[in-house]
């Protein structure tokens, strides 16, 4: 086996573990950015919600541990990290302890599965800046490509909307709505990069897996100004429209679009939505994320190995495996503010 680094960085969104961290952390997603602190106040009682604490941190530690049980069981031996974009273990941070630790290069995967802004370009300069803060030394960082058509995270997927359809009563399983959600982004950043097309491509391969037809493609999570357009139909007003049609009793929510349980999965699903279809008379089943599956742990390992030629480049549909090194123009920087949290 080729020689594939030193280390694996989790990189991730961050989020509060406690009431206390909850504005600190806001600050830091929003600094720089035009956000109405009314909105602000907004998304932390969603966190005061669930005393304070985001399920992002837990999930990601699941993942850590899911992938360094692969690595101890199939190799290579290679240490793993954590690092955050806006709370701790701060990225930067992170770098500081990896150069302390003799590690001079990492692969970096990135808890975004599609191609944007906000989930990939932003990510790779929030690498430049910590390698910068951290000075001469500081290792290498190469980011894993995006996976959303990989079959590790499609297999996976497809397995939770079955397990959700599943739960639907026999009699009316075949009638019920199956409706994926993603983050919604600004248009401006949806027109520079590929995430429609791939949320879209990543859609239809777990409705073939399911063999589910019609299906819809919605969006959640909003966070712009009023003015901005943004990615719609939003998922609430989708089942407004479901409940209104009134063709169904039945819905599934599958969060395609991301790939833990975390705030925006159990507020805007869970709570927000859920209380909305017990209001309209609708039975809503939400699909789980992939979470620490043991196969999506796998896919990390494997992103690595096919760096250095030791395993085949996988991927489903008719797009094949994404670029490894994104070109200077990809996914540039709207010029409005991104997206609020995660």
């Amino acid at each position: 086996m080729t020689n594939p680094g030193d280390a694996i960085l989790l990189l991730s969104f961050g989020g509060p573990d406690q009431p206390d961290e909850v504005m600190p952390f806001l600050d830091n997603v929003l600094r720089g950015r035009n956000i109405p602190r009314e909105r602000m106040l907004e998304v932390a009682e969603h966190y005061y919600h669930f005393g304070g604490r985001s399920p992002i941190n837990d999930q990601n530690r699941a993942l850590l541990a899911a992938l360094r049980k692969v690595l101890a069981d199939q190799g290579p031996d290679l240490p793993v990290y954590w690092g955050n974009r806006n709370w701790h273990p701060l990225l930067a941070d992170t770098l500081r302890q990896m150069t302390s630790d003799g590690v001079r290069r990492a692969f970096a995967f990135v808890t975004s599965a599609y191609s944007s802004y906000s989930g990939c370009r932003q990510y790779l300069e929030d690498l430049a800046r910590a390698r910068e803060a951290v000075g001469p030394g500081a290792p290498e960082v190469l980011k894993l490509r995006v996976f959303y058509d990989h079959p590790a995270f499609i297999e996976p997927m497809t397995d939770r909307v079955q397990a959700a359809l599943d739960r639907i009563p026999a009699e009316r399983r075949a009638s019920a709505a199956l409706a994926f959600t993603a983050h919604s982004i600004p248009v401006a950043m949806a027109e520079t990069s590929r995430y429609v097309e791939q949320v879209e491509e990543a859609c239809r391969l777990v409705a073939e897996h399911v063999g589910r037809s019609p299906y819809r493609l919605v969006y959640q999570s909003r966070s712009g100004a009023p003015g901005q357009p943004w990615l719609g139909p939003d998922v609430l007003e989708y089942l407004r429209e479901l409940a209104a049609a009134g063709a169904t009793r039945d819905v599934v929510l599958a969060p395609i679009g991301f790939i833990s349980d975390h705030m925006e999965v159990v507020y805007d699903l869970d709570t927000e939505a859920h209380q909305l279809c017990m209001d309209l008379g609708l039975h809503m089943v939400r699909a789980e994320t992939v979470g620490a599956d043991p196969r999506f742990a796998a896919m990390i390992r494997e992103l690595v190995l096919e760096r250095t030629g030791d395993v085949p480049r996988r991927a489903l549909g008719g797009f094949g495996p994404s670029h490894d090194v994104c070109a200077e123009d990809c996914c540039p920087a709207p010029r409005m503010p991104a997206r609020l949290r995660s």
